[in-house]
């Protein structure tokens, strides 16, 4: 999430401002191997490459879901719970000036030909060098900036700064239904799996400023879902191993 932005929509990407219609966005599907680890039949993001604005290889990441998921996240485009049916994760400059996040990452939904409502996140970290983290059928999957890494419990001074888009995003997906509470458990839970990993990397932080998460689960049905995602459930511990894995090969790798 970037500061200055306006408040996100629920019900899908909001009209994209005319001066930027038709602004020149192309990407392409990057090919890559099943990464190592990675389970068969899992949902999958696609690594995409795009030239905009004279910008080359910016990457981001494409989630198609299913419609029976519903999404829980702090996204700064479609935040907030309830049915997605795609999840944006897109790289931007450093220096990123503008102030709409949430138009900008319409603008890439709409060249992609993502319709529906989703959540769209953006990060100034190398996307194409993703990690991600796998435990009985959660994957996690996490980009890595860290070069406005930070304290959550901060002086008053030091919130006052220019967020810059380093972040920390996170994209859970797990197969199994959870309650609106658990969906809720089910971020807290990621992110302190986030924090410990980043602790476990040898770094004196606990994020960035923008960090965002979004967890990905089916619809409940009649008897309303898991009810718990806390780190000694039996999901929401799978979610935190998965998250740590993940973020700490990425915190890792971008030091």
């Amino acid at each position: 999430m970037i500061a200055g932005a306006r408040q996100p929509r629920e019900d899908g990407p909001p009209p994209v401002p005319p001066s930027h219609q038709g602004c020149a966005i192309r990407s392409v599907r990057v090919q890559l191997p099943a990464r190592r680890g990675e389970p068969a039949g899992e949902l999958r993001a696609e690594l995409r490459d795009r030239h905009e604005d004279g910008h080359h290889h910016l990457h981001h990441l494409v989630w198609r879901l299913d419609p029976s998921l519903r999404v829980c996240s702090s996204a700064v485009l479609g935040g907030g719970i309830g049915p997605r049916a795609w999840i944006l994760n897109a790289q931007v400059p450093g220096g990123y000036p503008r102030l709409d996040p949430d138009r900008h990452l319409a603008e890439i939904a709409a060249a992609e030909g993502l319709t529906g409502p989703g959540a769209g996140l953006m990060t100034a970290a190398d996307v194409a060098a993703y990690t991600t983290g796998h435990d009985g059928g959660v994957t996690a999957t996490v980009t890595t900036g860290l070069g406005v890494r930070g304290w959550a419990a901060a002086p008053e001074s030091a919130t006052h700064a220019p967020h810059r888009p380093g972040t920390v995003n996170i994209v859970v997906t797990l197969p199994t239904a959870l309650s609106d509470a658990a969906l809720v458990n089910a971020v807290a839970t990621a992110t302190e799996a986030k924090v410990q990993a980043l602790l476990d990397a040898g770094l004196d932080c606990s994020g960035t400023p923008t960090d965002a998460v979004c967890v990905a689960a089916p619809e409940p049905g009649p008897d309303g879902g898991e009810p718990f995602a806390g780190p000694r459930s039996t999901w929401g511990a799978r979610i935190a191993r998965a998250v740590h894995t993940a973020v700490l090969a990425g915190a890792r790798t971008a030091r």
